[in-house]
Protein backbone atom coordinates (compact mmCIF):
# COMPACT_ATOMS: atom_id res chain seq x y z
CA UNK A 1 0.00 0.00 0.00
CA UNK A 2 1.67 3.01 -1.26
CA UNK A 3 -0.34 6.56 -0.40
CA UNK A 4 2.51 8.96 -1.95
CA UNK A 5 2.69 7.31 -5.51
CA UNK A 6 2.25 9.58 -7.88
CA UNK A 7 -1.60 9.97 -9.59
CA UNK A 8 -2.79 7.00 -7.06
CA UNK A 9 -6.18 6.72 -5.88
CA UNK A 10 -4.96 7.04 -2.59
CA UNK A 11 -2.35 10.22 -3.00
CA UNK A 12 -2.70 12.33 0.20
CA UNK A 13 -2.94 15.87 0.43
CA UNK A 14 -0.37 18.18 0.86
CA UNK A 15 -2.28 19.43 4.14
CA UNK A 16 -3.26 15.58 5.53
CA UNK A 17 0.80 14.15 4.99
CA UNK A 18 2.37 17.62 6.11
CA UNK A 19 4.09 16.33 9.17
CA UNK A 20 3.16 18.40 12.04
CA UNK A 21 5.73 21.13 14.01
CA UNK A 22 7.83 23.88 12.69
CA UNK A 23 6.85 23.50 8.63
CA UNK A 24 5.45 26.64 6.79
CA UNK A 25 2.03 25.60 5.05
CA UNK A 26 3.84 26.12 1.94
CA UNK A 27 5.86 22.97 2.47
CA UNK A 28 5.23 19.93 0.50
CA UNK A 29 7.27 16.67 1.46
CA UNK A 30 9.29 14.84 -1.42
CA UNK A 31 7.62 12.27 -2.76
CA UNK A 32 9.34 9.47 -4.11
CA UNK A 33 7.86 10.13 -7.85
CA UNK A 34 9.70 13.59 -7.66
CA UNK A 35 12.83 12.07 -7.18
CA UNK A 36 12.84 9.80 -9.34
CA UNK A 37 11.50 12.33 -12.39
CA UNK A 38 13.71 15.28 -11.34
CA UNK A 39 16.57 16.28 -14.07
CA UNK A 40 19.34 19.00 -13.91
CA UNK A 41 20.83 21.03 -17.15
CA UNK A 42 23.48 20.06 -18.44
CA UNK A 43 26.55 21.57 -17.39
CA UNK A 44 27.52 24.77 -19.45
CA UNK A 45 29.73 23.93 -22.50
CA UNK A 46 33.25 23.95 -21.07
CA UNK A 47 32.58 23.51 -17.81
CA UNK A 48 32.84 20.04 -16.20
CA UNK A 49 29.36 18.59 -14.51
CA UNK A 50 28.16 15.07 -12.68
CA UNK A 51 27.41 12.21 -15.11
CA UNK A 52 23.94 12.00 -15.60
CA UNK A 53 24.04 8.22 -15.30
CA UNK A 54 25.10 8.13 -12.17
CA UNK A 55 22.84 11.16 -10.88
CA UNK A 56 19.90 9.35 -12.77
CA UNK A 57 20.90 6.11 -10.25
CA UNK A 58 20.97 7.81 -7.15
CA UNK A 59 18.18 9.66 -7.43
CA UNK A 60 16.65 6.24 -7.97
CA UNK A 61 17.92 4.90 -4.87
CA UNK A 62 16.74 8.08 -3.09
CA UNK A 63 13.50 7.48 -4.88
CA UNK A 64 13.49 3.63 -3.46
CA UNK A 65 14.29 4.36 0.14
CA UNK A 66 11.58 7.84 -0.01
CA UNK A 67 8.59 5.32 -0.88
CA UNK A 68 9.90 2.16 1.81
CA UNK A 69 10.06 5.18 4.33
CA UNK A 70 6.28 6.47 3.28
CA UNK A 71 5.10 2.71 3.18
CA UNK A 72 6.37 2.11 7.23
CA UNK A 73 4.76 5.14 7.97
CA UNK A 74 1.58 4.54 6.80
CA UNK A 75 1.69 1.64 8.49
CA UNK A 76 2.29 2.84 11.52
CA UNK A 77 -0.27 5.34 11.08
CA UNK A 78 -2.32 2.44 10.51
CA UNK A 79 -1.32 0.97 13.84
CA UNK A 80 -1.69 4.34 15.84
CA UNK A 81 -4.87 4.36 14.62
CA UNK A 82 -6.26 0.73 15.67
CA UNK A 83 -4.61 1.20 18.82
CA UNK A 84 -6.65 4.45 19.57
CA UNK A 85 -9.52 3.27 18.52
CA UNK A 86 -9.07 -0.14 20.92
CA UNK A 87 -8.13 2.48 23.76
CA UNK A 88 -11.30 4.43 23.25
CA UNK A 89 -13.45 1.01 23.32
CA UNK A 90 -12.03 0.07 26.63
CA UNK A 91 -12.39 3.42 28.09
CA UNK A 92 -15.99 3.66 27.18
CA UNK A 93 -16.45 -0.01 28.45
CA UNK A 94 -14.97 0.80 31.93
CA UNK A 95 -17.15 4.04 31.97
CA UNK A 96 -20.51 2.05 31.39
CA UNK A 97 -19.04 -0.69 33.97
CA UNK A 98 -18.52 2.05 36.38
CA UNK A 99 -22.07 3.89 35.64
CA UNK A 100 -23.72 0.57 35.71
CA UNK A 101 -22.10 -0.17 39.11
CA UNK A 102 -23.41 3.56 40.90
CA UNK A 103 -26.57 3.12 40.04
CA UNK A 104 -26.74 -0.51 41.91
Amino acid sequence: MNFFRRGGAHERSPATSRPAGYRSVSYHPLRPWQVQERRFRPSRFGRRGLDPDDVHEFLNRVADDLSTVYDALGVSRQETTRIKDALRHWQSEQARRRNVGAFR
